[in-house]
């Protein structure tokens, strides 16, 4: 404040009113920057977007992919505790040699970190449907949210085709409810890696992965037809025998 009353001293060839005191330019200032700014122009915006007309159709399917892998996930640890109690239970999916639920069950790889694989499952698919439902509800999740969210499904999808491998080449008998697992999981994981696309946090710019649902449902299909392709092959001799 003193420069500017020496300022004022300059083009008037005068003390400033009040004596030689500059103190009375100091009591109330306000830059002209800092009276014209909006105060929300001075905070950083922090909020993360509304959701979107695509956020909700992720929601949906989010919602019903995570339904159909806890529902089978949930059967499967009902079947194991039958197991547990009842060592020569026969599961509801014990159909032949190759098909037996009971079989893939007794195995090691079954109880992979020293409890029954499904209950990963169960809560896994919980934690999806409650973000899905926040999403449909209104709510809004920042972006590192959503790469925590994507992250937890992908690493669910490599675990479930490192099962798939297991139960198709080691233990060489299939699971129904492991398979069902297997389709929701891998619709899920591809439709949430397109909505990512569409927030512009993979691959491309927001709002510039127009088609990524049909793509996500291209993808989606094709590595269950590989999948499952695999599978006739090396089971083929007794499914048509």
């Amino acid at each position: 404040m003193y420069g500017v009353c020496a300022d004022v001293t300059r083009r008037h060839g005068r003390p400033a009113p009040g004596g030689s005191s500059c103190a009375w330019s100091t009591i109330g200032h306000v830059s002209p920057t800092s009276a014209t700014t909006p105060l929300t122009d001075r905070t950083p915006e922090t909020t993360p977007a509304p959701a979107t007309r695509s956020d909700r159709s992720w929601a949906v399917l989010a919602v019903i992919f995570s339904i159909v892998g806890f529902a089978a996930s949930a059967v499967l640890v009902a079947e194991r505790l039958a197991i547990y109690k009842d060592a020569g239970h026969r599961t509801s999916c014990d159909i032949n040699a190759w098909l037996s639920c009971g079989t893939v069950m007794r195995t090691p790889q079954a109880e992979l970190f020293g409890f029954p694989n499904p209950f990963i499952g169960i809560v896994a698919y919980a934690v999806v449907i409650a973000v899905a439902v926040g999403v449909l509800a209104g709510a809004r999740y920042a972006s590192w949210f959503w790469w925590l969210l994507w992250l937890g499904i992908a690493a669910g999808s490599v675990f479930t085709l490192w099962l798939w491998w297991q139960t198709t080449f080691n233990i060489n008998a299939l699971c129904l409810y492991c398979m069902i697992v297997w389709c929701a999981q891998t619709l899920l994981l591809a439709h949430t890696t397109a909505r990512m696309r569409r927030a512009g946090l993979i691959g491309s710019s927001r709002g510039t992965a127009a088609g990524s649902a049909a793509w996500a449902w291209l993808l989606g299909i094709g590595v269950l037809v590989i999948v499952f392709g695999i599978i006739a092959v090396r089971f083929s001799t007794a499914i048509f025998a």
